[in-house]
């Protein structure tokens, strides 16, 4: 009776130094650099404390980072300045830790780099991603609307919080504690009170983002940004472009997109700068409402780059117009859309996978069950786009 009582009192006192004073299992990868040569580890803990990390970089010595603050949302920089190893890393705010995870570093030409996408995570109603997860991407982006909106999780009005997002690392924890993660915006991710039928006095949507820029750590402005990783000469760039046709009134959802904005001028600037890269944009507005604006204005910017890629509608697609290739894609099933240069285009839910090799790009569109709906291989000399 004794020895039970002995081995019950050890059970809990080894649960309480593990368990009791907090598991971080809220753990999500960014990058705020505009190339890979740092990697940002975020979390959420349950108490206001310091940001403490210790990773390992293969079978090298374990490294320790700490930042002496009292936040409960955390970023830490660290170096990922080697590649084709794997990455181990624990966190730790005061009691708080978590368990040791790991992520890959990015490969070296001429290995194959996987990106995966998805768009409009935030109605897709739980996807299964575990075929996403079997491609064992190196880069997880998105399209746009990541959550459903935050005005049912936070309140009419507020801008700060971040209980949308929360919600949805907690969807599929292991991915993002192993995947490095850069969402663009949709309206929905920045939708602080319930859109109704009429416009109403007080705007819809913050077109600041302030929690998403809170929450995700991100390169340049965070509502747009642009990463490059060099040794594949592939650049993306991630746009804030979505219901344009309600911008000037309280349901505007973006910022100004019209000529002489700063975020068509920067994303001109940055197209010019790009020219031996393989570049893709990515946005949540549909493809075709964007190059028809100003006279063709923007699709001028889409020509000097390779593809765009839009999560504006529940579907995936395929349109190619003066030679510029046009893709949408949606964990979504639903209503079709389809771009007037249209070449394919399925109503199931899915994602995309892109792999690049040397200066050839393939574009998979693939259903959630793995099957591949469509493939396209683009061999990228500047100039030459042939699928």
């Amino acid at each position: 009776m004794k020895v039970s009582i002995i081995i019950l009192c050890l059970s809990f006192i080894i649960f309480i130094e593990n368990y009791g004073a907090g598991q971080i299992s809220q753990i999500w990868l960014t990058h705020s650099t505009n190339n890979p040569s740092h990697i940002v580890i975020n979390w959420k803990s349950n108490h206001p404390g310091n940001s403490e990390v210790w990773y390992r970089i293969g079978n090298s010595k374990e490294y320790h980072i700490i930042i002496q603050e009292e936040v409960t949302l955390h970023h830490v920089s660290i170096p990922i300045k080697k590649k084709d190893l794997n990455y181990d890393y624990r966190v730790a705010t005061g009691d708080e830790k978590s368990n040791t995870h790991s992520f890959k570093g990015y490969p070296s030409n001429p290995n194959e780099l996987r990106i995966a996408l998805v768009g409009n995570w935030g109605y897709a109603d739980n996807p299964d991603l575990s075929q996403l997860v079997k491609d064992n991407p190196h880069l997880l982006l998105t399209l746009g609307d990541n959550v459903p909106n935050l005005y049912e999780a936070c309140g009419e009005g507020v801008k700060d919080c971040t209980e949308p997002f929360l919600r949805l690392i907690d969807s599929a924890p292991s991915l993002f504690q192993t995947t490095p993660f850069m969402p663009i915006l949709g309206n929905h991710d920045k939708q602080i009170r319930e859109r109704g039928k009429k416009y109403p006095s007080q705007a819809v949507y913050d077109i600041d983002a302030k929690a998403y820029r809170r929450f995700f750590k991100l390169p340049d402005d965070e509502w747009k940004w642009h990463f490059r990783i060099p040794d594949f000469n592939v650049c993306f760039i991630a746009l804030d472009l979505n219901h344009i046709s309600d911008f000037g009134t309280t349901w505007q959802t973006c910022h100004d997109f019209q000529k002489g904005s700063t975020q068509r001028e920067w994303y001109h600037n940055l197209m010019e700068k790009s020219e031996k890269d393989i570049v893709i944009t990515l946005q949540n507005e549909k493809a075709q409402t964007i190059r028809e604006l100003d006279h063709g204005s923007w699709a001028s910017g889409y020509r000097e780059g390779t593809i765009v890629l839009s999560g504006y509608g529940y579907y995936s697609e395929y349109a190619e117009e003066k030679g510029v290739h046009y893709f949408n894609s949606s964990l979504k099933a639903g209503d079709l859309y389809p771009d007037k240069s249209s070449k394919m285009i399925c109503g199931e839910g899915g994602y995309m996978l892109l792999l690049i090799r040397n200066h050839d790009l393939e574009v998979r569109m693939k259903s959630l069950d793995g099957e591949i709906m469509g493939c396209y291989l683009l061999s990228v000399n500047r100039g030459l786009k042939n699928p």
